[in-house]
Formats: C-alpha cells, sequence, structure tokens
C-alpha cells in the first residue's frame, strides 16, 4: 500500500508540468510566412485545368482553338527556320548550308515565273515580233534554270563536304536547285541571309 501523501505527491507532479510548447515554424527573414508545399502538390496544383467546360460544345471550341494556335506556331517556326517544326526534308545542317547557299545569290530561276507570265502577254499582241519571241524565249530561259541549277548543286555539294564530311549529303544538289527556282519571297523555311551575303554562308 502507497502512503496517501506519496501517492498525493505522483499525482500531483503531473498536473502540474506544464505544457510543452506548440513547435514554431521559424521563418527566415524575408521568407515566404508558410511551409514550402511538396513537390507532387505542386505539379497536381499546376496540372490542374483552371475552369472545366460547361458543355461539349465549349470544349470543341476550346480544341479548336488550341489548335488553331499550334498551327499558327508551327508555321511560324518552320518560315524561321526552327528544326523542331521544320519537315524532315528541310532538317539538318547540310540543308540549312544548301539554303544559305542559294539565298544569298540572285537566281535567273527565281524569275521564271515572272518571265513565263510576261511572255504569255506578249504573245496576245498583234506583233510578229513578239509571237516569235514567244516560240524561242521559252526553251532558252529553261536552258539557262537548268545549268544555274547544275552550277549550284556543284557548288553546294564541294562546300558541304568540306564542313559536314559525316552529314549525309543525299539529293542535296537537287534540293537547292528546286530551291533556286523558287519565288524568293515564297521560299520555305524563309531566307535567313541576305542577297550577297555569300560571306554569312
Amino acid at each position: 500500500m502507497f502512503a496517501a501523501g506519496r501517492l498525493n505527491l505522483v499525482f500531483k507532479r503531473r498536473t502540474q508540468e506544464a505544457p510543452a510548447d506548440p513547435p514554431q515554424v521559424v521563418t527566415k527573414p524575408g521568407g515566404k510566412g508558410r511551409p514550402t508545399p511538396k513537390r507532387s502538390e505542386a505539379e497536381k496544383a499546376r496540372r490542374r485545368p483552371i475552369t472545366a467546360p460547361s458543355s461539349r460544345k465549349e470544349a470543341y471550341r476550346r480544341v479548336r482553338e488550341r489548335q488553331a494556335s499550334e498551327r499558327v506556331k508551327a508555321r511560324e517556326g518552320m518560315a524561321k527556320g526552327d528544326q523542331k517544326y521544320l519537315l524532315k526534308r528541310d532538317r539538318g545542317p547540310v540543308r540549312k548550308l544548301a539554303r544559305d547557299y542559294v539565298d544569298s545569290r540572285r537566281t535567273i530561276g527565281s524569275y521564271l515565273m515572272y518571265a513565263m507570265f510576261a511572255l504569255v502577254v506578249l504573245s496576245l499582241l498583234p506583233i510578229t515580233a513578239a509571237r516569235l519571241l514567244m516560240l524561242f524565249a521559252p526553251p532558252l530561259l529553261l536552258l539557262a534554270v537548268f545549268g544555274e541549277g547544275l552550277m549550284l548543286s556543284r557548288g553546294v555539294k564541294r562546300l558541304a563536304a568540306e564542313r559536314y564530311p559525316d552529314e549525309d549529303r543525299k539529293g542535296l544538289g537537287m534540293y537547292a536547285a528546286m530551291r533556286a527556282m523558287q519565288i524568293r519571297r515564297l521560299r520555305v523555311p524563309a531566307p535567313q541571309v541576305g542577297i550577297g551575303d555569300k560571306d554569312d554562308v
């Protein structure tokens, strides 16, 4: 049996013990004043949509808007020559070299469509000389464009072999010749060098 005085002393000590202080969050000067959320919680908050579509029609509208925005971004990226948005045929340093090589030169092929249109208009005039010009000029123009394409093809192949000996150069000459025949402002990707800037190639 415990003495009454000793029993009271034991219970008295337990009841008189001061409760432990609650843990305090120590914040650094200039801190956020709140605990940093877990990484999983932060990622979940970022992925959570801002507002859910109210109807199927609204959901379709949002999808169309997103797709239209992506198409605009893809066109802009392709025009700027961004490798992420380029077609497979236009990717790589060798193809970029071919584009810059052609774009830095004024080519006959880029004016071929204008010349052919002018010849068609002249052929409508009741002038014998204009009809004769329409008869002989197109073959001469095509011959000039063909010769120019051969020269560009050889030049860009030689330059690519010097700078990128380990890269695939298959079809590079035809790629350069076909680009030389396109109207300059309609070329895709858009020219990144000016005419005469051969030192930048």
